[in-house]
């Protein structure tokens, strides 16, 4: 995944950033950064979550929140045990299939509805 890191914003508000890794970028230090949050070249992508009036739990909820938009927990499962090329491509293969039926289906339910 990545390191949490904090700092302090305006008005005292803790920001906290998650560095999300990018794996078609070459690693780069985060803490060698000139601007927090900003890094050369774009190799890591920051998750920003502003905590107001010292409100961790609302900060958590919107942590865990953009996580689950992002797709974090799924690839954490995903990576958990090995997973064979042949399982890989079968399992992307039936995504691809259950997409296609799902698009299929709105585009029925479109045309029909005129």
């Amino acid at each position: 995944m990545g390191r949490l890191r904090t700092r302090t914003g305006c008005a005292g508000d803790n920001i906290y950033c998650l560095a999300k890794p990018r794996p078609d970028v070459p690693a780069f230090d985060a803490g060698h950064a000139q601007f927090f949050g900003q890094i050369e070249g774009g190799t890591t992508a920051f998750m920003q979550i502003i905590v107001r009036d010292n409100n961790v739990d609302q900060a958590l909820r919107a942590l865990k929140k953009k996580l689950q938009r992002e797709g974090v927990y799924r690839e954490m499962k995903l990576r958990r045990h090995y997973e064979k090329p042949s399982e890989k491509r079968a399992r992307e293969r039936a995504a691809a299939i259950r997409r296609a039926r799902k698009l299929e289906r709105k585009r029925i339910e479109r045309e029909g509805a005129r």
